[in-house]
Parts: structure tokens; C-alpha cells; sequence
């Protein structure tokens, strides 16, 4: 079967399956309702092989796109299999216990049928706005278990064979808190399903069925060839790194976050066996998030380009014992499981930073920093805002890290001003780069940012998942750590700091939260960097003089 196709017809398919995959993500952007994913832009599309397995994906999030498959696979092997899907159907889940994450994030799956057989799946995931439980947009900050945290969608047929389950949708749409945009956005993923769909079969109407199965097939062989040479190009050891969740929201408590990456030929065992216990509060992850971690951060260190999919994860062997904070049992909460995804990806590329010390920058802020706002008029109209700032990535062997940028596990955008405050009565104060931010180093991290919202209604209810306030980003080769982070509510015209887990914070009309995020680790030190890069820091407001004369041991510009 592999014999018909030579290198250039399965470039050609490839770029074929990747367009497919971008056309499906371009459809949610345009035709979704909510800021979370047409503003935001948080949710990801991906293609997968007749098995499940995830063969090519869009440029999105890759928290979303390395789980998409483990939640299809885990989905298929104890829920659904694959023989019992027809063509027509849409698959849907949201529980993490069922192969997802957390509880706004829907998955949504559809085969792709030619000529009567099944030729491949595709996907969907995006993250709701509200999805139910005890917070609005569904991130209780003080939940104990995931009872408390919203709707649990087992996986089912939403569709079957082209026909809508009524029943099953006017269930999710009784529990959610803005029905009308929630429906809005899982028909934006409806029409990308149909998308991708098309595309496929275009496919194999041009080059016949078994030619796109025998094709996913050479592009997962492909990564896997790559993925291993990448990996022996790497010296043989064992690397071991830790870092610390501040804590869980419920205790003070941090948990402990260690990996130790054996490196062995042409083959990775990641063992996580040393991370803390799972915790009472929110910030657990089940194996489809962590495994994402890991994945992201062994490909972010190759030294040559490996095209993204399962073939990838063939050779990394996962060790997470179940009871652990990586690997949560049920009914543990999970809604801010990128508390934990963040760290993990900061803490395995400490690790792979002492195989491969050329490759790896400094720790990147490390945090989705969510807030939400239930805005409440004197009519009793509610609306709900969920937004994911973001901070500095860490500095780089060859140069500074990038201010206010979305790195690591997401890849979210932000949402405008202009956006926010003709969506909701809320008001946006300030937003900017916060100056001192950034960890010192011959390499600088990037920036963190400022944002500062007023209540302009009657009352408001506040709910935030942050981190970083304990534990500095850390820096690498003799670079300081960045700044943490800090949250602020001003009423009556007091100012007062909040913890990093806040839920249900009641505010007035004229209250003012004010969040200040954690910039990026340095790298090398501070003392080596040049002259001119640092009068440059000084100039835009980057670095004050009091921090020169600190961290830089540099007492003016022109000394």
C-alpha cells in the first residue's frame, strides 16, 4: 500500500492534512460567539488517523493538542470503539476522568467516512465560557472535589447519523450560565467538524481512501524516526529538576513538582514519580494534561524541526503513579489543572536544560493567569468574562526573552479593551509591561504585564487562578529569577492584596482588581550583559535605576 506513495506525494498529503487542519480552525474563529474563543482564541483542531491516533494539527494551543488524541484514544478504548461509530455522528466529552481536562474544555470528535469505510477522525476542543458549578466560568478557586466544579459530559453521541440528540443538548444547556453563547460556540466546533470533514474525503476522492490511511500511517512513522534521532543526538544520563506549586488554594501548603528524565539511545523514560500527593484544592491534572506537558517540552528541544503528532510519543515512556497531583484520582478537581501543566513544563525543561544547555531558555512565567467576572446590573442581568493573562518568557542563550508574549502550554491571544468593555459593564483602567519585572541576567527575561479592571454595574462576583506569587520563574546559568506575581482590589478606596486563588470576591460599583504578572527567568549574569543592551532597558522603562544599580551593578547609563 506504502509503495504508491514516494516522498513528494506524501509532502504533497502532508501540507494537505496540515491545511485541513488550519481550514477547521479558521471556521471556529469566524463563526464562534464568545471572547474566550474568537478574541482569545482558546481552543485547537487536529486530524487523526482511522485509529485515533493524531496525525497532523492546527498552530493552536499545546495543551490542547498534545491530549486531543489521548482523550480520543481513552474515549474509544472504554467508552466507544470505533466500530460502533457511524458516519453522521459527533462525539462529545468534557469529563476529565473520560479522557479530557477540565470542565469548560468540550472535545468533539467526528469520523470520516469513504466509500463505507472509516478513513479517519476529526477533532475539535474548545474552551467554554461557562460550563456550570460552583463559580462563574466554571474555575471554582475553593472546590474539593469535581462535583463542585460543573456539568460532566460522559462521552457521547451527540450526533447520531446526522441526527441531533434534543435531549441530550437541552440537558447542558439547563446547567450552564450563558446557554445561547455556550450553543453558539459548540456549533462554531459543529461546522469545523463538517470542515475537516469535507476536506478528507476531497482527499480521498482525489487519491483514493486507502491512500490517506496508508499516508497517516508514514506521517506518525516519520515523527517517530525523527523524534528518536532526536533524542540520541542527546548525551545518555539521568536529569533531575523541581519546582514548587505555591499551593493548592485551600491550605498554604506548596507541592512539590520533580521530574527525572532518563536518557538512554534513542529512547526517553520521564519518570514523575517524585511530585507531591494530589491535592485538596483545584489544581490536580489527570495523565491526558500531563502527558501533554511532557510532550510539549521534549519536542520544544529538538534541534531540528519534528512534525508534531503520536508518532512523537513513541519513544517517551511516562511514569506518574496514580494519586499523585499529575496523575489525580477520582473525584479530585481539576479546573486549574494548567497550575500544574505550567509548572511541569518549566520543570522538565530544567531538566533537559543540563543535557542540552544550548537549546533551553530560562523558566517562561509559568502561569495561565485566569480571572473571571460575573457582572450583575440593577435588572439582574449577569454576564460572565473569563480572561488568561499572560507574563515574560525566559531569557535565551542567544537573547533576551519576549515581554507579555503567550508561551509554554498555551498560545492564547488577548482580548481588546474595546472588546471587554462593550461586552460587559467592566472598565479597563491600565494595561501594560511592567517595568522590573523581568529576571536579570547577560540575557534578560521578558516583561510581565499589568491589568487593571473597574466594576461598572451594581455588583460584581470575582474569581481568580493564578501562581507564581511564592515561587520566582528561576533563571539558568547564573540569571536571577523574574519577579512573582501580585493581585490587588481597591474599595472604598482601600488597597488591599489578594492571595493567588480567589472565589466569588463580591465587588461594588468602582471596585478595582489589579493584576501584575510574573516576567521570565534570566539567563547568564546580570553583570555580563552589555553596556548597551542595558542603557536600552533603562531608556524604555524596562529596567528602573534603582534595579540597574541592583541586580547590573551599573550606578547610571553613561557610567
Amino acid at each position: 500500500m506504502t509503495s504508491r506513495l514516494g516522498p513528494i506525494e506524501l509532502e504533497i498529503l502532508r501540507n494537505a492534512f496540515t491545511a485541513a487542519a488550519a481550514e477547521m480552525d479558521v471556521t471556529i474563529q469566524r463563526t464562534s460567539r464568545s471572547t474566550i474563543v474568537r478574541e482569545l482564541l482558546d481552543y485547537s483542531t487536529a486530524v487523526f488517523d482511522r485509529d485515533g491516533y493524531n496525525v497532523t494539527q492546527s498552530a493552536r494551543i499545546p495543551q490542547h493538542l498534545n491530549s486531543m488524541g489521548y482523550g480520543l484514544l481513552e474515549v474509544v478504548r472504554r467508552f466507544l470503539p470505533l466500530d460502533r461509530w457511524q458516519d453522521g455522528d459527533v462525539v462529545v466529552t468534557n469529563d476529565p476522568y473520560c479522557g479530557g481536562q477540565h470542565l469548560p474544555d468540550i472535545l468533539a470528535f467526528r469520523p470520516v467516512f469513504w466509500e463505507g469505510k472509516r478513513i479517519a477522525v476529526v477533532g475539535t476542543l474548545c474552551h467554554h465560557l461557562d460550563m456550570g458549578g460552583l463559580a462563574a466560568g466554571s474555575y471554582a478557586a475553593s472546590a474539593t472535589e469535581i462535583f463542585q466544579e460543573g456539568l460532566r459530559i460522559p462521552p457521547i453521541k451527540l450526533y447520531k447519523a446526522g441526527h441531533l440528540n434534543e435531549e441530550a443538548l437541552a440537558l447542558i444547556r439547563q446547567n450552564v450560565r450563558k446557554p445561547e453563547i455556550m450553543w453558539g460556540d459548540f456549533q462554531a466546533q459543529l461546522a469545523s467538524l463538517a470542515v475537516g470533514e469535507a476536506k478528507l474525503r476531497a482527499l480521498a476522492e482525489r487519491y483514493g481512501g486507502d491512500v490517506v490511511v496508508a499516508a497517516s500511517a508514514e506521517f506518525l512513522d516519520a515523527s517517530e524516526r525523527a523524534m528518536r534521532a532526536m533524542i540520541a543526538r542527546m548525551p545518555d544520563g539521568r536529569y533531575e529538576f523541581e519546582d514548587w506549586i505555591d499551593d493548592d488554594g485551600i491550605s498554604d501548603a506548596p507541592i512539590r513538582v520533580h521530574a527525572a528524565i532518563e536518557i538512554k539511545g534513542d529512547e526517553m523514560t520521564v519518570d514523575l514519580s517524585g511530585c507531591g500527593k494530589q491535592a485538596v484544592g483545584p489544581v490536580n491534572a489527570t495523565l491526558a494534561s500531563t502527558a501533554s506537558a511532557v510532550f510539549y517540552a521534549v519536542i520544544a528541544c529538538a534541534d531540528e524541526p519534528i512534525v508534531p503528532n503520536a508518532g512523537c510519543y513513541r519513544p517517551v515512556t511516562l511514569v506518574a503513579p496514580e494519586g499523585l497531583v499529575v496523575n489525580a484520582r477520582h473525584p479530585a478537581p481539576v479546573a486549574h489543572r494548567m497550575v500544574l501543566s505550567h509548572r511541569l513544563a518549566n520543570v522538565l525543561l530544567g531538566a533537559l536544560a543540563q543535557a542540552v544547555p544550548d537549546r533551553v531558555p530560562a523558566a517562561y512565567y509559568g502561569a495561565s493567569y485566569v480571572v473571571t467576572f460575573q457582572s450583575v446590573t440593577a435588572a439582574g442581568e449577569r454576564r460572565v468574562l473569563v480572561e488568561i493573562e499572560i507574563g515574560g518568557t525566559g531569557g535565551h542563550p542567544k537573547e533576551d526573552g519576549v515581554s507579555a508574549y503567550s508561551a509554554g502550554m498555551h498560545n492564547n491571544a488577548n482580548i481588546p479593551i474595546e472588546t471587554v468593555e462593550s461586552d460587559l459593564p467592566i472598565a479597563i483602567l491600565a494595561y501594560g509591561l511592567l517595568p522590573d519585572s523581568a529576571g536579570p541576567g547577560e540575557h534578560r527575561g521578558g516583561l510581565g504585564l499589568f491589568r487593571e479592571w473597574r466594576v461598572e454595574c451594581e455588583e460584581a462576583f470575582f474569581t481568580a487562578s493564578l501562581e507564581r506569587f511564592k515561587f520566582h520563574p528561576f533563571g539558568l546559568h547564573g540569571g536571577k529569577p523574574a519577579a512573582r506575581g501580585y493581585l490587588y482590589v481597591t474599595q472604598n478606596g482601600e488597597r488591599r492584596a489578594l492571595g493567588s486563588k480567589v472565589n466569588n470576591l463580591h465587588l461594588r460599583r468602582g471596585d478595582v482588581v489589579r493584576l501584575e504578572t510574573s516576567g521570565g527567568g534570566g539567563f547568564g549574569n546580570p553583570t555580563s550583559r552589555t553596556r548597551a543592551d542595558l542603557d536600552r532597558d533603562l531608556r524604555l522603562g524596562y529596567v528602573t535605576q534603582a534595579a540597574a544599580e541592583r541586580d547590573y551593578r551599573r550606578r547610571s547609563a553613561a557610567e
